[in-house]
């Protein structure tokens, strides 16, 4: 089976949205750089940045999140976003009404329940998992083998937390991956078993 990882951007205090869900001046070096990172042309990012968010993407088979980021997308339109074959959305409410059936989402109440379905659906391929509350609890539950954040020079002062509502210590290794690209850092930390 593949890794599974938790990520997001965030801010250098610790938070990946405001109180109104609003990234602000985080995802600005998605569009500050030459080089675009996706078909859409709206994406572009430094040279650095586009060798390892693309290589990222890749691999990346599922993603994880929650019935929040889930409504807050429009469930990308029944598209996933990035490239990514299948969304397992944690809730514990049904899919919205008028919500197509055939579309590659998968709603699941838990997470160990909704990492296992990503797992099977992934296959070799890696797990992705949202920061916030559904991340800080696969972290909280021992499901998580590595921390990806593209850390934005930006404070926020207060909002969503990177690790959601997390109330213990885990620990992470240094970071095997540290990359600097413009108006971000990438880093990548296995979680500590």
């Amino acid at each position: 089976m593949g890794k599974v990882v938790m990520y997001a951007t965030v801010s250098v205090d610790g938070f990946i949205a405001d109180e109104n869900d609003q990234p602000g001046p985080l995802f600005d070096w998605l569009t500050g750089g030459d080089v675009p990172l996706d078909e859409s042309g709206v994406l572009k990012v430094s040279q650095a940045s586009h060798e390892y968010v693309r290589a990222y993407w890749s691999e990346i088979g599922v993603t994880i999140c929650g019935r929040r980021v889930f409504d807050l997308t429009d469930g990308w339109d029944g598209t996933p976003p990035s490239g990514v074959d299948h969304v397992v959305v944690v809730t514990h409410r049904p899919p919205p009404d008028g919500w197509d059936p055939a579309a590659p989402f998968h709603f699941v109440d838990g997470i160990e329940a909704a990492v296992a379905t990503a797992q099977e659906l992934a296959g070799d391929r890696t797990v992705e998992v949202a920061a916030g509350d559904v991340g800080g609890q696969a972290l909280a539950a021992g499901l998580v083998d590595e921390v990806r954040m593209d850390v934005a020079p930006v404070v926020l002062g207060s909002g969503r937390r990177f690790f959601g509502s997390v109330d213990a210590p885990h620990l992470l290794e240094d970071p095997d991956v540290v990359i600097r690209g413009e108006r971000v850092l990438h880093l990548r930390h296995p979680v500590r078993r």
